[in-house]
């Protein structure tokens, strides 16, 4: 029986927009160990179910899927967002900064 975790993907950290981290993704876990292919050294494996992906609205939606067909899985939830409050270069050289200016 295959097993498969469920999450929500965090957005990348050398971009600041939240495209792709809105779905929820079901991944399956790796059943076998990759090996190296002695012509090329290229990483592969047999397992196939590596490579499925699949993409849902909804953590719900993501479960039921997992219930209906089977598949063990477990939910990992999102990290909360940490809101970062806003400066700009000209703060750092105000008079009434609430730390000192050391150089």
């Amino acid at each position: 029986m295959p097993s498969a975790r469920i999450f929500r993907p965090s957005r990348d950290a050398t971009q600041s927009g939240l495209a792709r981290t809105k779905q929820w993704v079901l991944e399956f876990d790796q059943t076998s160990p990759r090996e190296i292919d002695p012509l090329m050294g290229w990483n592969g494996s047999s397992d196939m179910l590596q490579q499925v992906r699949l993409e849902f609205d909804t953590e719900a939606e993501a479960v039921a899927y997992a219930k209906r067909e089977g598949i063990a899985f477990r939910v990992e939830q999102p990290a909360k967002v940490v809101q970062r409050k806003g400066l700009s270069y000209s703060d750092n050289f105000k008079f009434n900064r609430t730390a000192p200016w050391t150089h």
